[in-house]
């Protein structure tokens, strides 16, 4: 399973030097950073994904008062975000 999340920033530098910071706290909820894209049209606008082991460990994360003050520290306007699994099986004959 993937967490796709999108976020509008105030200073994209500023946000990745926080993301980056933040990513030990991340991995002890159990996500591991796979990729990190800024949008080519929309310069205040970051996309990334994280891998993850356990959706309820990093649903528990996600909602706690630090994960929202890193947000906000990072200077984080808004996002979305969706936990995706992979579903590019092979059919059957």
């Amino acid at each position: 399973m993937i967490l796709l999340v999108r976020n509008r920033v105030k200073h994209i530098d500023h946000w990745k030097r926080v993301f980056d910071e933040q990513e030990g706290a991340g991995m002890a909820a159990g996500l591991s950073v796979r990729h990190v894209w800024r949008s080519a049209d929309k310069t205040d606008e970051v996309f990334f994904i994280l891998g993850v082991e356990d959706r309820a460990m990093a649903e528990a994360y996600m909602a706690t008062p630090e994960a929202a003050a890193v947000g906000e520290e990072a200077g984080a306007i808004d996002g979305e975000y969706w936990f995706l699994e992979d579903f590019s099986a092979t059919k059957e004959g």
